[in-house]
């Protein structure tokens, strides 16, 4: 796998990352999120619309928490 096919898996981590969070929002309605969570929302929101990317290790392991 070449550089640029490792950036688009990753940056298509990220856009399933920012999914699986707005999917949790819609499951659990009832539960309104944090500040925290809704400060995480906007700057995961933020990064993809820049383009950003983090490391698949980084990204295996945040979910793993």
């Amino acid at each position: 796998m070449d550089e640029d096919e490792l950036k688009l898996v990753l940056e298509k981590l990220d856009t399933v990352k920012l999914e699986l969070l707005r999917l949790r929002a819609m499951l659990l309605p009832e539960e309104e999120a944090t500040d925290q969570e809704k400060k995480e929302i906007a700057e995961a929101t933020q990064e993809i619309e820049k383009g950003s990317t983090v490391k698949l290790e980084e990204f295996i392991k945040e979910l793993s928490c």
